[in-house]
């Protein structure tokens, strides 16, 4: 085809559709800035049931734009996918706004948290899908412009990206836990923003060269005149294939104690890839080609499920183990999600020149190089933090130099890896499964959100919150913890010492809302409990506020603190004094994967090494042997 002379101005509606997804991810990212932030610190739920739940969101969002896509090309058409999509999204936000203003309401705050997770889910997979889709059709065939189009696209996406964890952070990551719901609430605000701007230009500028709408009609309509092979339904591997999703997940579920998310994303990764290479018709060529892009599929679960640490355990990382102390003020946690985007504007342009360069000279890698490469680089990333906390105490804070190093050398190997895959899928996939391929693709990333929220709940603690706040019910209780109150040296005394705390029991009562009420704290006069200071730090270091502790036993403690919580009274915002306390448990099971035992921030990064490490080297070893199975495509 003939390359179209065009102007180089683009048009005006590229830039409607760069500002529409740069509201929608600033609406994700900050989100998911916050999200295991406020399931810890707000909803109190341990690490490891935070990281599950962050997995299952995380993957159902990368299964759900098969459904968004099918739709579209169906029965909507792109513009209603991506308002419906938009308007779910804006609910779910909301939803996490109310979660956030009755987290004190345990059980009421799950419920609506859960409820838009939902509604985020689902609305995800009417939109991601089907935004991109519309960047070309702004040009006519062969327009030298388009590749720039999509450049300028993408930094639509980063620069929401970058904005979401400030702006959503300085908002909801206050140290308060009653300040989630802002950040929430902002993220709901960029959501409708991104929804108003688009009702509001879509019909002036999402046009077409020749001024026809672009997104009205189903895809399926569009270019009636094309005719495109597709693959016919075989309904007998497509049972036995189903039988087989059914049998994998009752083994995932009973034998391994997946949850149902879970069991469902592995079931359905092994099950559809097997459904479409068992297709008598396919050739020898093509049937090669679809094994390149299975074993690819494999190996970048591995750097996926890595890199998707950033918004679970190194966001415990960060908020546990990092001195974010500049110029005498903390940093929020959730800042350091906005590093990658940053590294992926400054880097990407270098890593384009770096290829180039390389093309010229017949020296650039092929897709398989490039990905083991990159799988390689994560690895390098891992190592240098494990480094940084090797030999440390979880009391004592690391420079951010470490995490900033790691987020920044991981974007070197996402440069590497991502943007080559769908370019392989386009390229290897026979026409007929092109779409199928692409859902491949897709679940291959699904799965590897879900398996880095199992790998987060790996996240080493050494101390747990094992019960909710719960509000002080009687003076005499409260005169009990005011007795004591800790000795403020042992703050600055060696970790490796132990401090003597006095053994106690609680008596509590239903309040006529079914709380547990503390209404008596009975002090053993005798005898006491030994705890370390080293224990006492890493407490300090989850709940900054709590100043006395009791016993209740070897293995746990209950401490004491006083927050403000905003109300309104008479339509003013009035701050009220409110007394809590936490028990904690001191002594957990540390966790194992495969038969290795994690004891430490060290073993849970050198795990993320290992992995990254060995998939590097296989991918590299198969490298040549892909390459020949690709027939003629790098």
């Amino acid at each position: 085809m003939a390359e179209v002379k065009s102007d180089s101005k683009h048009p005006s509606g590229l830039y409607v559709l760069f500002v529409t997804e740069m509201w929608e991810r600033f609406s994700y990212y900050g989100m998911r800035a916050l999200f295991v932030l406020f399931m810890t610190k707000a909803l109190l739920f341990d690490k490891a049931l935070g990281s599950q739940i962050y997995g299952s969101y995380t993957g159902l969002v990368y299964l759900t734009p098969l459904l968004g896509g099918y739709m579209a090309d169906r029965y909507w058409g792109n513009r209603k996918s991506i308002i419906i999509g938009g308007v779910l999204m804006a609910i779910g936000q909301l939803f996490m706004f109310f979660a956030g203003t009755f987290y004190q309401e345990a059980d009421m705050a799950s419920m609506l948290m859960f409820t838009g997770l939902g509604f985020l889910i689902f609305g995800n997979g009417f939109f991601k899908p089907n935004i991109s889709t519309m960047v070309g059709q702004l040009y006519p065939a062969g327009d030298k412009r388009v590749d720039s189009a999509f450049t300028i696209f993408y930094m639509g996406i980063n620069l929401g990206a970058f904005i979401a964890p400030l702006l959503c952070g300085y908002l909801g990551d206050t140290g308060s836990p009653a300040d989630f719901r802002w950040g929430f609430l902002a993220a709901c605000v960029g959501m409708c923003l991104s929804l108003v701007m688009f009702i509001a230009l879509k019909n002036k500028y999402i046009v077409t060269p020749e001024g026809e709408q672009i997104g009205v009609k189903p895809n399926s309509a569009r270019q009636e005149n094309i005719t495109t092979e597709k693959a016919p339904v075989n309904y007998k591997s497509m049972g036995i294939w189903t039988l087989l999703c059914v049998l994998l997940m009752f083994v995932f579920k009973t034998y391994l104690e997946m949850d149902w998310v879970g069991t469902f994303i592995f079931s359905l990764t092994i099950a559809a890839p097997g459904y479409i290479i068992s297709d008598p018709a396919l050739t020898k060529v093509e049937r090669q080609r679809i094994w390149v892009i299975y074993i690819a599929a494999f190996f970048v679960i591995f750097f996926w499920a890595a890199f998707e640490q950033a918004g679970a355990s190194l966001t415990y990382f960060a908020e546990e183990q990092t001195d974010r102390s500049i110029f005498g003020s903390n940093i929020p946690t959730s800042y350091f999600q906005s590093i990658n985007a940053v590294a992926i504007v400054i880097f990407a342009p270098i890593f384009v020149w770096i290829w180039g360069l390389l093309g010229k000279r017949n020296l650039e890698p092929a897709s398989p190089f490039k990905q083991a490469i990159g799988l390689f680089l994560l690895a390098i990333g891992y190592l240098v933090i494990a480094f940084g906390v090797k030999g440390l105490d979880p009391s004592t804070k690391v420079s951010m130099v470490w995490l900033v190093s790691l987020y920044t050398i991981h974007t070197f190997g996402e440069l590497c890896l991502s943007p080559i895959g769908l370019s392989m899928v386009n390229k290897l996939a026979p026409v007929k499964l092109a779409s199928l391929l692409m859902g491949v693709w897709f679940l291959s990333t699904a799965a590897a959100n879900k398996f880095a929220g199992t790998l987060s709940a790996l996240y080493p603690e050494e101390v747990r919150a094992e019960q909710k706040y719960a509000p002080i019910g009687s003076p005499a209780a409260m005169a009990v913890l005011n007795n004591n109150l800790l000795d403020q040296s042992v703050w600055n005394a060696d970790p490796k010492g132990k401090s003597n705390l006095k053994l106690a029991t609680v008596e509590t009562q239903k309040t006529a809302d079914g709380k547990d009420s503390i209404v008596n704290i009975v002090v053993d006069s005798v005898k006491t409990a030994t705890i370390s200071n080293y224990h006492l730090k890493v407490i300090k270091s989850n709940n900054g506020k709590f100043d006395r502790a009791l016993m209740l036993g070897e293995n746990l403690m209950i401490t004491h603190d006083s927050v403000d919580v905003i109300t309104l009274q008479d339509g003013k915002k009035v701050a009220v004094k409110e007394e809590r306390v936490q028990t904690w448990n001191l002594k957990l099971e540390k966790p194992t994967f495969l038969s290795f035992k994690i004891n430490d921030l060290y073993d849970f990064f050198m795990l993320f090494v290992f992995m990254a490490g060995a998939a590097s080297v296989f991918l590299f070893i198969l490298s040549a042997k892909l390459l020949k199975m690709m027939n003629g495509v790098r």
